[in-house]
């Protein structure tokens, strides 16, 4: 148990909350402020891209005993299914029982902020805070950016804001503070999927549905009401993009076209188009992340990143995880502290923002490429029979929780080794044979030689 600090979360989201819980178990009072209103007041339609939570998110939830809760509203999901135009593929995730699941934002967002008012934070919905006094961690609180602001002192603030933090925004004005952002020229727009009439799915409910189609594709991740939430992502301008469909007439014939099986279980595809907004999808890196022992930054607030690899929220728990190791090493030292997480998270943020970047390019293309899954093939096979040897990039990712630097690195070296092993002659009708087999063994051989 530390010393006891009064604390200020900036930000009731996912991370704000789950860092509240873990802040209240370390002894602490703590005060979560958010702009908007309570999300458990209002109507939330409840669409947005659904979350898949992985390893790393759950052993954050279990370390303060929430998973269980967490658990009764997720999905579990075992499997890719692959809608190309003219047939179905699955492609099961990792080993057997290994799967991610899927949860309504909505959902657990209002459900995270009951188990932070359980495990007693204090919530202050509809401040907007507008800046914070570095030195002192003073928040700025006030109606209006230039009307009259109220002072809130306090030991230490966390900005848990977002990508476009108010926190990180204050500490970005200071020497030496490295920032930047980089929007994809893609965006994505929300669809649904509603349920049948006897409230069960039109699609295989245990599978993340995906329509790889090259520089868009469609998505769907199910709903316990039985639906399911779709993403469109494409280009904002060009031939196949949000531009180019400007009426119901376009949007429809698009999908006939691109989507052909999805145009029966998506009933107002024209509605739902043009009522929902096209949003956008930014890599936010920064650094420092802290400022002595009286500001520190967590989640989307200093490492926002695109969603394709389903790692944002649990990139973000796992930032929690580790500050705590940190607090228990380190007790009152929140100089080191802060120090020793942005030391530890930064190169592992920067890993996984990459991997999500390049994880664009495999859903919306490999997927529906032969090699790429033949590849894949003789991965699972080789890993199944030397799981010493082979984790395959994907399970170090989702189904660990090694560092995403880690992966990264051994990912692109098992990359290089499968560029090797798809050049062998006839490889399609010998991918399991002891010919592939020895080839892999003598190509890791090899780099183990290097590496000694």
């Amino acid at each position: 148990m530390q010393t006891q600090k009064r604390i200020a979360v900036v930000g009731s989201g996912l991370v704000g909350s789950l860092l509240a819980i873990y802040l209240r178990k370390a002894g602490h009072i703590v005060h979560i402020y958010d702009r908007s209103p309570d999300i458990r007041q209002i109507q939330f339609s409840g669409r947005s891209i659904n979350l898949a939570m992985s390893n790393r998110g759950w052993k954050a939830l279990d370390n303060v005993n929430v998973g269980d809760a967490v658990r009764e509203i997720a999905i579990p999901m075992d499997k890719r299914a692959i809608h190309l135009v003219d047939k179905l593929n699955f492609q099961n995730y990792g080993q057997e029982g290994e799967c991610i699941y899927s949860i309504s934002r909505g959902s657990l967002n209002r459900k995270m902020i009951d188990l932070a008012e359980a495990a007693g934070a204090e919530f202050f919905f509809e401040q907007k805070i507008w800046d914070v006094t570095l030195k002192e961690a003073t928040l700025h609180i006030g109606e209006t950016e230039r009307g009259e602001w109220e002072e809130k002192k306090y030991d230490i603030v966390f900005g848990a804001d977002g990508a476009f933090s108010r926190i990180r925004h204050r500490m970005q004005r200071q020497s030496m503070f490295n920032y930047s952002q980089e929007f994809l020229n893609i965006g994505y727009k929300e669809l649904n999927i509603p349920a049948n009439p006897d409230g069960s799915h039109k699609l295989d409910k245990n599978s993340f549905h995906i329509w790889p189609r090259g520089e868009y594709m469609l998505i769907a991740l199910p709903n316990l009401d039985g639906s399911f939430t779709c993403t469109l992502f494409m280009p904002f301008e060009g031939e196949n993009s949000f531009e180019s469909l400007k009426d119901r007439k376009d949007v429809e014939a698009f999908f006939e076209k691109n989507f052909p099986d999805s145009i029966d279980v998506i009933p107002k595809l024209a509605e739902d188009f043009f009522e929902n907004p096209t949003s956008t999808l930014v890599t936010m890196k920064c650094f420092p992340w802290t400022y002595k022992d009286k500001i520190a930054l967590i989640g989307d607030a200093c490492h926002a990143i695109v969603p394709f690899y389903g790692q944002g929220m649990n990139a973000g728990f796992e930032d929690i995880s580790v500050l705590y190791e940190m607090i228990e090493k380190y007790g009152d030292d929140w100089v080191t502290i802060f120090s020793e997480y942005q030391k530890s998270r930064k190169p592992n943020a920067d890993a996984i923002a990459e991997l999500s970047y390049r994880n664009f390019l495999e859903m919306s293309s490999k997927t529906a490429d032969d090699k790429f899954l033949l590849q894949k093939k003789i991965e699972k096979w080789f890993s199944d029979k030397h799981p010493e040897k082979w984790i395959p990039l994907y399970s170090r990712v989702t189904f660990s929780d090694r560092p995403y630097a880690e992966a990264l690195a051994i990912g692109d070296y098992q990359n290089a080794i499968m560029e090797e092993v798809l050049k062998l002659e006839n490889v399609e009708a010998i991918w399991n044979s002891e010919e592939v087999e020895s080839k892999i063994l003598d190509l890791l051989n090899k780099e183990a030689t290097v590496q000694n």
